[in-house]
């Protein structure tokens, strides 16, 4: 998940930090966190909007300009519970609410994490690897190493991804829409995916009545973007659930759009057979 870095620590115990992954610097103030392994409660904070400046108060907050209070008095009381390097996560609570939707932290990509749980719990006439890779958001670091361990035949990346089916975007912009199924990437800042491999994939999606949809090209990406350049190349497909607010504290899916993406995965695996090979 993205979140942030202990960077150091003010005489007053306020606590500095770096991002690790992206996130809009816009969103964080007043967010209530978690550091560290022993899970200091906390809250990001910034000078009181009634002490700032005319050109402050109009100008978003940087990283730079915020800290996080987790109620010390001085810098030694805060260094008996908190290191330089502590990662620092946000303090989000899963909640069911809507047509079936969920809130939570974190979706892109624990939603990956739990559809391929539930993968391994199904037995398929091939073998199959399942890799929870780490340091995606910070640069595809996991997947690297390990897709050049395993060098698999064919690679299927699980994630949740963006989605921006939302007031303010027309719809020509969606790149995703909530409840319309999982979704087949084509194309993002990393990866031109096989077209016959995630054709193949929606198709099998539509002739079994699992709704499917494709993510249309855009910014962003995901680990099939390191995989696919591994050795002498890996045909990859990303099937995603679409997720409103990715990278924030608070990100949105459907769960319909969860159950969806299982089902192909699995209709894949049975699908596809041992040493096939797919290429354009």
């Amino acid at each position: 998940e993205v979140g942030l870095m202990v960077k150091s620590i003010d005489e007053g115990g306020f606590i500095k930090f770096a991002q690790a992954g992206g996130l809009d610097e816009r969103i964080l103030v007043s967010k209530p966190v978690l550091v560290g392994k022993n899970k200091i409660q906390g809250v990001i904070g910034a000078k009181a909007i009634h002490l700032q400046e005319k050109d402050e108060r109009e100008t978003p907050l940087k990283t730079k300009q915020l800290y996080i209070d987790i109620g010390a008095k001085s810098k030694e009381d805060t260094e008996k519970l908190v290191k330089l390097g502590d990662y620092v996560a946000f303090d989000s609570e899963y909640v069911e609410f809507g047509n079936n939707l969920v809130k939570a932290k974190a979706l892109d990509d624990r939603a990956g994490c739990a559809a391929l749980i539930e993968t391994l719990k199904h037995e398929y006439n091939v073998t199959i690897v399942a890799a929870f890779t780490v340091q995606e958001e910070i640069g595809l670091r996991g997947a690297t190493v390990a897709a050049y361990n395993i060098n698999p035949d064919i690679a299927l990346v699980l994630e949740g991804t963006l989605c921006s089916d939302v007031s303010n975007v027309p719809e020509h912009s969606y790149i995703t829409k909530l409840g319309n199924g999982p979704a087949i990437s084509l194309m993002d800042s990393r990866t031109i995916f096989p077209k016959n491999l995630a054709k193949r994939i929606f198709d099998l999606a539509v002739k079994n009545g699992v709704d499917i949809q494709y993510r249309l090209p855009s910014p962003g990406g995901n680990d099939a973007g390191a995989i696919h350049t591994i050795r002498e190349g890996v045909p990859c497909a990303a099937i995603s659930v679409p997720c409103r607010y990715i990278h924030s504290p608070a990100s949105v899916m459907s769960k319909d759009d969860f159950e969806g993406l299982k089902k192909v995965v699995k209709l894949f695996l049975e699908d596809i057979k041992e040493g096939e090979y797919i290429r354009d």
